[in-house]
């Protein structure tokens, strides 16, 4: 399918934030509103955005409806999520990809947002972007400032280059790989798998990410990732953070052990250590747009995804 890239946003531009899985704190949505403003930017809220409904914000239905009613707005030229949690994949069925794709804008997020990242680029081609969070990244009083320079890339059509200057990076397969980048958090990516939105990984760079999770629940994912053939199809991997991945219970293999096996089974060029998941600071990518991994270098060059 064609890439579609969205349009940049421009000072005086208004974006619309929605909940489309579990619903935000409310205090660091508001800071993370205000940092939009700061921007430049208007923000409109969507209409079921405080919903609450156990761990969702509002019902299916409702947080549709929102995904839905911002697209369809022409004054609407970005879409920003609020936060994770749980619920994209509940929706992602029903979504009317159409509406996206007739109307490609700028939608951001992360964690279980991955589901909505992959979708939205399989059936419409549309480059999204993985970034952090209002609630749940931007509206903390401790975020780093590099996360929120990582909206600028919204504004400016350059390419991004990630490497040593910005964060440590490790080597774990030598070599050089192309393609674009698709991926996203890990948990997300495995649910994936014998759906209709299943991850597709051929020849492109695949990233993955996560949080909160034991080594042996990392290697039962990772195995499944595997016997699907999804690490050996990719042209190359990009590991970011596997943030609190600890042992519970001894003896356990560490998550770095864990990543070592199957990397070494998909013998594809790979680096660890990048700064993009549940992190502080947390560098934002877009998902669908060319790049290139250069391991000699401990470079990762992407190419703009706004035009």
């Amino acid at each position: 399918m064609e890439c579609i890239k969205p349009v940049r946003l421009q000072a005086g531009d208004t974006v619309g934030v929605i909940a489309p899985a579990s619903p935000p704190k409310l205090e660091t949505l508001e800071r993370g509103i205000q940092f939009l403003s700061q921007l430049g930017l208007h923000v409109a809220k969507g209409k079921h955005l405080l919903k609450v409904n156990g761990y969702l914000a509002g019902n299916d239905a409702e947080r549709l409806e929102d995904l839905h009613s911002m697209f369809l707005d022409e004054s609407i030229k970005a879409v920003i999520c609020a936060c994770g949690g749980y619920g994209t994949a509940r929706i992602a069925d029903y979504v009317n990809y159409e509406i996206i794709r007739n109307n490609p804008k700028i939608f951001w997020g992360y964690s279980d947002v991955t589901f909505l990242h992959s979708a939205i680029h399989q059936k419409t081609g549309l480059v999204t972007f993985h970034g952090p969070m209002l609630a749940s990244d931007i509206g903390k009083v401790d975020v780093d400032i590099i996360s929120k320079e990582g909206f600028s890339q919204l504004f400016h059509p350059a390419p991004i280059v990630y490497n040593e200057d910005k964060m440590p990076l490790e080597v774990l397969i030598q070599g050089k790989a192309s393609g674009p980048i698709t991926g996203g958090n890990l948990s997300l990516l495995v649910s994936s798998l014998g759906t209709n939105f299943e991850i597709d990984t051929n020849g492109k760079l695949f990233f993955i990410e996560e949080v909160n999770e034991e080594p042996r629940v990392i290697d039962r994912m990772l195995n499944q990732l595997f016997m699907t053939g999804k690490l050996q199809k990719a042209s190359g991997l990009l590991f970011g953070q596997f943030s609190n991945c600890v042992p519970r219970s001894n003896p356990s293999l560490s998550t770095d052990e864990v990543i070592a096996h199957y990397v070494t089974l998909a013998n594809r060029p790979a680096v660890k250590g990048l700064q993009i998941g549940h992190c502080n600071p947390h560098f934002a990518v877009p998902l669908g747009a060319q790049a290139v991994l250069d391991t000699n270098k401990k470079k990762l060059i992407i190419e703009s995804g706004v035009i």
